[in-house]
């Protein structure tokens, strides 16, 4: 699909989802961006700006802004759904009509609280079959101004059908955003959703001055928790390995820009969960997620402390500075364990 000019619908009108049309038209396409509120729609027809989620960045006339999903949707030849996790499968209920020969890629990242699904999983619940058995996920390291902006970024395309995985590449290629593919759906998901949990603890440790030492061994730790679950629920360990794993493990603690790590850091200031998502215009995955992969841990038998602390000053009333001292006192036991058939605990 390289050289060739198609439209693309991008589902969702956050920052990532603002994002992700000016990549679609940066790679030589059209896009129609979907904003749910027509009011907000017309306010950013009428600026060629998303002022809310996207400031300062100027829409190109390539991106068309629509509040009708029909229009939207209509001949396209790729739909992004760009949207919270916990609004996934409304979302892609919404276009089941609509999606025709479209290929469908999920680039939200999280698991759905109840049914603990991926993403793929819900999309795939809520679509007619022909279009169900293509669905993608992008992953990575993307932080959405910083692509906004046109500097450098990568990320992974995951499909079980090969040639839509490269097609939703191909089609996303662009000169500062390179795409790879990976057959590994389960982990290149898991990984996305995963790290958004680490980074708030990440964030927490920046915000008591834990120190570099700390935030390197959570990090290490963070992504050895992260490949326990994953492998536990069918990935390839060598996933987390690459940019959906620790690529985006690594951006997404370390960058101001990552609102999962402004959550982290604003816990350790004492502020309640109630407090800081009330100052927050969008979401903050790893909430959500956090609640979610504890549970999902508990069913295949995986033991997940930094999740488990994390849950706990979450929702719990425990402090930030008592979950780090807990994650300190656990018992010793081997780096791998978990992950090479050594057993978890000594």
């Amino acid at each position: 699909m390289a050289g060739t000019t198609a439209t693309i619908a991008v589902i969702g009108s956050g920052a990532w989802g603002t994002t992700l049309a000016l990549v679609a038209t940066r790679a030589g396409h059209t896009a129609r961006l979907y904003v749910r509120d027509p009011a907000e729609a017309e306010a950013i027809r009428a600026a060629r700006v998303n002022e809310r989620f996207l400031p300062g960045i100027a829409l190109p006339d390539d991106v068309a802004v629509t509040s009708d999903l029909t229009v939207a949707c209509d001949g396209v030849t790729l739909i992004l759904l760009v949207v919270p996790s916990q609004t996934m499968r409304e979302n892609a209920r919404a276009i089941a009509p609509l999606v025709g020969e479209a290929l469908v890629v999920s680039a939200a990242k999280g698991l759905e609280r109840g049914t603990l699904k991926r993403m793929t999983e819900v999309v795939g619940d809520e679509l007619p079959p022909a279009a169900a058995g293509t669905v993608c996920a992008l992953s990575g390291p993307n932080l959405a101004k910083e692509i906004a902006e046109g500097k450098p970024a990568t990320s992974v395309v995951a499909g079980h059908d090969p040639g839509a995985a490269a097609r939703a590449r191909d089609l996303l290629i662009g000169p500062f955003f390179r795409c790879y593919t990976n057959r590994d759906v389960v982990g290149v998901e898991m990984g996305g959703a995963l790290k958004n949990v680490i980074a708030i603890g990440a964030g927490m440790a920046d915000g008591l001055d834990a120190g570099d030492n700390a935030k390197a061994a959570f990090l290490t730790r963070g992504i050895a928790e992260i490949a326990r679950l994953g492998v536990a629920v069918g990935a390839d360990p060598l996933t987390f390995a690459g940019l959906a794993g620790l690529g985006d493990l690594v951006a997404t603690c370390a960058s101001r820009l990552s609102r999962n790590h402004r959550v982290g850091q604003e816990l350790a200031m004492g502020r309640t969960l109630a407090e800081i998502q009330a100052g927050m215009t969008q979401v903050a995955e790893g909430v959500a997620t956090t609640a979610a992969a504890l549970a999902l841990g508990r069913r295949h038998g995986v033991e997940l402390p930094i999740t488990d602390q994390l849950h706990a000053v979450l929702f719990e009333g425990r402090s930030a500075g008592e979950a780090i001292a807990n994650l300190m006192r656990r018992d010793a036991t081997d780096e791998l364990a978990g992950l090479r058939g050594v057993p978890e605990r000594r």
